[in-house]
Formats: structure tokens, C-alpha cells, sequence
């Protein structure tokens, strides 16, 4: 079991790479060919009249011909209305200009889906885990979960959601080639539902994603979904959007303890897309898929955290919890009272090598008090631990087969 600190981080937020991906016209050379003809004519005003006719024609020619050869070329043009608009019916239009006004907002540094999904599918990662739940007849079993994860750092660790990993014993990440590697909970924040795990197999990371700046979204924005909807059998998915609307507040979960700001996108997202990248026309992550609202007549509403309300928290959940290392429960005073046993936290699991495993709890176990202190839920052992160390020793209370009995635990990373 781990708690929440979260204070200030250390990941490294790589610089705009800017790309232009823009077109010039391509100019066509005009050819003006003079038919000469041997016309006899009187002289006097006639001859006049013709001779400034042809003169016009000459000088409005060449005057064509030099307009269409250097405009083109010209900063003038390029920045006007009128090329931007050429440019939209040449099939030329670049990624950014798609659902934005081309006049108000900059194109540089857009690229296509197709490079976008080169430059950051790479860095997003499927996460599977597994864990041990209770069903609804109180028995303990096996439960398997997938999502996805950003690479943040070329040292393995990886931004999901806590959801994904929450009740893990074990973790595995899974490469966009199929590689897979074992990893580990680092920390995570449950209000926020965000999470950092670690690679901890010996391996070179594939990629390492490019934070970019959510608060610079215009609703309207061309967006891209990458992550593994419905499993492993569809890793790497890249579907396209745009920004619906920014600032959406709604509570994700009951761990929640108030409502979260969450851009919204009709890009798809489905199951296992949790904890993907939402990627803006720069190839910049801006933001981290976390849910869809579905029913009959609902379509096309996705939200992700944005990234510039989850940079300032990436560096505390970048400092390893204390652990303890098992899988528990609350026992509410209904359900004590209706199993003739103390309130607490239920043991579900007890890692193995774990702290808890050293200090001698079992499974079955109920946790009473914990360094001195009664507690009813695991949120206030939480609370308690975070005010230790690692190495810290710290005394348990537990009822174990209608007694109670006290332990000795030593806190680790």
C-alpha cells in the first residue's frame, strides 16, 4: 500500500523542436508569343490609335508575366488572406489549419498525423497489471487490468493514470514494439488521478515524450489520441480530433475530493486509453486521456487531464512512498458489526520480502492502529505515514483470529 506526498518534480520538459512543413507555390514559366503580321495602313491617327494599342498590350504582358513569376515568392503575399486561401484549395494545407483560423494562429511546426504518430507513439506505452480485489462474497481473487503510459524520462519512469495501476502487486509495461518489461509504482495522487510507475528491467527506452502547454489550446484545435483501447491487441492506437472545450468540470471518481478541470475531445476514447497522450499539431503531449462518457445517444465525449495543471505535481510523484506492501481494505462499522469484528483495514495480500511480510502480517489481518493511532481507512494510515521516513519503525495494533496482537514494522521506498 503507498501514500500521497506531493510536493515539487523533476522531469525534464524538452524544448519546442519546431518542423515547417509548408509548401511554396510552384511557379510556372509563361512563354508570350508575338505573331507578327505585315499590315499596310495609312498613316495618321489610325496608326496612332493601333500603335498605343499594341504598346498596352506589351507593357500589361510583361507586367503579368513579372507579377506572377515574383509575388509568389514574395513575404507580402505568403502573409496575405489570399495565399492562405490558395494554399487550402491546393491540398497543401498544413495540419494546424484544418479547424483554425489561419490569419490569427502561427503554423509553424505543424506536422501531419502520420509524424505525430512517429515522434510520439513510441514514447506511449500499454501498462499491465495485476492485482488481487474482493468480490461481492468477500473472497479474494485475481483481477488483470491494461491502460497506457507516457514515457516522461530517459531513466524508464512513466505518467498514467492512478487508476490504472491502483491495487497493482505487479506491473508490466509494454513497449510499441510488444517488448515487454516489468516495472513499479512509484507514487501517484488519487484526487488528481495521476500516477508515476518505473521501468526496472535494465533496458533503453524507445522514446521520451515532449511536454508541451495545454493553456495554449484554442478550442477548435486539431488534436491526437494515442494509446491501446480495449488491450494489447490494439497498442498504439492514433485516433484524431479536436478540442471541444477546455475547462470542463466534472468528478471522475469517488476518491475524488472535488471536481477536476478536464479538456474535452471528440478524439476517440475508449478503455486502455487511460493514461495515453492527447497530443497537439506539434507532436506536444497537452494532455492525458482519462475518460469517456458513454450511452445510448452519447458519442464523441473524451476528457484528459491537461498538462499544465500536471507539470507542477510531476516532481513529487517522481520521490518514491514509503511502502509497506499490501492490499487492504476498509471494514466499515456496518460490515464489523455484521462480522462480529473491530473496525479498521482489512489485509487482503501481503506482498512477498515486503515490509509487512518482515513485520509478520498476514493475510485476514485487521489493522486497528498504526504507529499508536486508531484508524478506520487506509486513507488515514496514509496520513500517518507520511509524516515518516524511510527506515522509520513503526508499531501496529492488529486483530487476527478474535485477538490482538502487536507488530513491529520497518518503513521502506
Amino acid at each position: 500500500m503507498d501514500n500521497l506526498n506531493n510536493e515539487k518534480n523533476e522531469s525534464q520538459l524538452i524544448n519546442t523542436n519546431s518542423i515547417n512543413e509548408g509548401k511554396d507555390f510552384n511557379n510556372n514559366n509563361f512563354q508570350n508569343k508575338f505573331l507578327k503580321h505585315k499590315v499596310k495602313i495609312k498613316r495618321g491617327l489610325v496608326s496612332y490609335v493601333i500603335v498605343g494599342l499594341i504598346c498596352s498590350i506589351v507593357a500589361g504582358t510583361a507586367s503579368t508575366v513579372a507579377t506572377l513569376y515574383y509575388l509568389p515568392n514574395s513575404n507580402f503575399f505568403k502573409n496575405s488572406p489570399l495565399y492562405q486561401n490558395l494554399r487550402q484549395g491546393s491540398g497543401t494545407t498544413a495540419a494546424s489549419t484544418n479547424y483554425i483560423n489561419a490569419s490569427t494562429v502561427s503554423t509553424k511546426g505543424s506536422l501531419t498525423v502520420a509524424q505525430i504518430a512517429q515522434k510520439v507513439g513510441p514514447a506511449v506505452v500499454g501498462v499491465s497489471t495485476t492485482g488481487i480485489s474482493q468480490n461481492d462474497y468477500g473472497f479474494a481473487e485475481k483481477q488483470e487490468g491494461m491502460g497506457s503510459g507516457i514515457i516522461i524520462n530517459d531513466q524508464g519512469y512513466i505518467l498514467t493514470n492512478n487508476h490504472v495501476i491502483s491495487g497493482a502487486q505487479q506491473v508490466k509495461v509494454i513497449f510499441n514494439n510488444n517488448k515487454e518489461v516489468s516495472a513499479k509504482v512509484i507514487n501517484y495522487d488519487e484526487n488528481m488521478d495521476l500516477a508515476i510507475i518505473k521501468v526496472t528491467d535494465n533496458v533503453k527506452m524507445p522514446a521520451v515524450a515532449e511536454l508541451g502547454s495545454s493553456d495554449a489550446l484554442q478550442v477548435g484545435d486539431p488534436v491526437v489520441a494515442i494509446g491501446n483501447p480495449l488491450g494489447k491487441e490494439l497498442l498504439g492506437s492514433v485516433t484524431t480530433g479536436v478540442i471541444s472545450a477546455k475547462n470542463r468540470q466534472i468528478q471522475e471518481n469517488s476518491k475524488s475530493t472535488s471536481k477536476q478541470t478536464f479538456l474535452q475531445t471528440d478524439a476517440a476514447i475508449n478503455p486502455g486509453n487511460s493514461g495515453g497522450a492527447l497530443v497537439n499539431s506539434q507532436g506536444q503531449v497537452i494532455g492525458i486521456n482519462t475518460a469517456k462518457v458513454g450511452g445510448n445517444g452519447v458519442e464523441g465525449l473524451g476528457f484528459a487531464i491537461p498538462m499544465d495543471s500536471i507539470k507542477p505535481k510531476i516532481d513529487s510523484l517522481l520521490k518514491p512512498i514509503l511502502k509497506i506492501g499490501i492490499s487492504c481494505r476498509d471494514i466499515s462499522s456496518d460490515v464489523a458489526k455484521q462480522n462480529n469484528v473491530p473496525e479498521g483495514v482489512a489485509v487482503l495480500q501481503v506482498q512477498e520480502f515486503s515490509p509487512a511480510e518482515k513485520a509478520g502480517l498476514q493475510t485476514g489481518d485487521i489493522i486497528t492502529k498504526f504507529d499508536g493511532k486508531s484508524v478506520k481507512s487506509v486513507d488515514s494510515m496514509n496520513t500517518i505515514k507520511s509524516k515518516h521516513k524511510s527506515g522509520d519503525e513503526i508499531s501496529l495494533e492488529v486483530y487476527r483470529d478474535g485477538s490482538n496482537k502487536s507488530l513491529k514494522l520497518k518503513l521502506s521506498e
